[in-house]
């Protein structure tokens, strides 16, 4: 199949869009504190069945480094914490919002192997990156900068992943799911293709978790192309 045209993610500023995103997210957790709603999940359960899909990456039986992009408040060092105990991962977790990555430094500054940044992009090489949620909600943006940055993203996790990285996404509207157009829906293999591809990489599809969205598993296979 042939790869899906995109905007290209190397022209124009992305950080009106950025700033819509990081001003959502500050309310969102200036309001609910460093819980789930404070990252517009609607509760812990679910938040955690999502990182349960996106470290099916992630193989558990050695110590790894992983990036979290768009981390929150560190939710899924929590998560780590309860379900893989005693296991090593040297962790890197970003946001674009100060305050999120304020309460999670609070919460996490004694854990060793922790580190926890303002940014938007990966400043480093892991062996794993994961990104849960950040391309749900688009607010008011074009499309076509909403896809640009998508892509823009993608290049960047592939680019510092050494053996894979994780993202979902919603699944599109349909029977039983309202479209709302401040969030952001996408086909299966609009980005499948697109990191197969055009970032070269091998991806496995979770869907049949019981929510309506979709995560992928991407794995490189071949030397990506030079990414701009």
């Amino acid at each position: 199949m042939a790869a899906t045209a995109l905007p290209s993610a190397a022209t124009g500023s992305f950080a009106p869009v950025l700033a819509g995103v990081r001003d959502y997210y500050t309310s969102k957790v200036a309001r609910h504190g460093p819980t789930a709603l404070g990252v517009d999940w609607p509760c812990s359960v679910t938040q955690e069945l999502r990182f349960t899909q996106l470290l099916e990456l992630c193989d558990f039986s050695a110590p790894f480094t992983l990036n979290d992009l768009g981390c929150g408040y560190g939710a899924l060092l929590a998560y780590l914490a309860s379900h893989h105990r005693g296991k090593k991962v040297d962790y890197l977790g970003m946001d674009v919002s100060e305050l999120m990555i304020r309460h999670a430094r609070r919460r996490w500054r004694r854990r060793a192997g922790t580190a926890l940044v303002v940014t938007d992009r990966c400043p480093r090489s892991a062996d794993y990156s994961v990104a849960s949620g950040i391309f749900n909600v688009k607010l008011n943006q074009p499309l076509g900068a909403w896809e640009s940055l998508v892509a823009r993203t993608l290049q960047d996790l592939r680019r510092h992943s050494r053996r894979g990285f994780a993202v979902n996404f919603l699944s599109p509207a349909g029977e039983g799911v309202p479209h709302i157009p401040e969030l952001y829906r996408a086909p299966i293999g609009r980005w499948l293709r697109y990191c197969e591809s055009e970032l070269g990489c091998s991806v496995r599809v979770l869907d049949d978790y019981g929510l309506q969205e979709y995560t992928l598993l991407s794995r490189p296979t071949s030397r990506v192309r030079q990414l701009r």
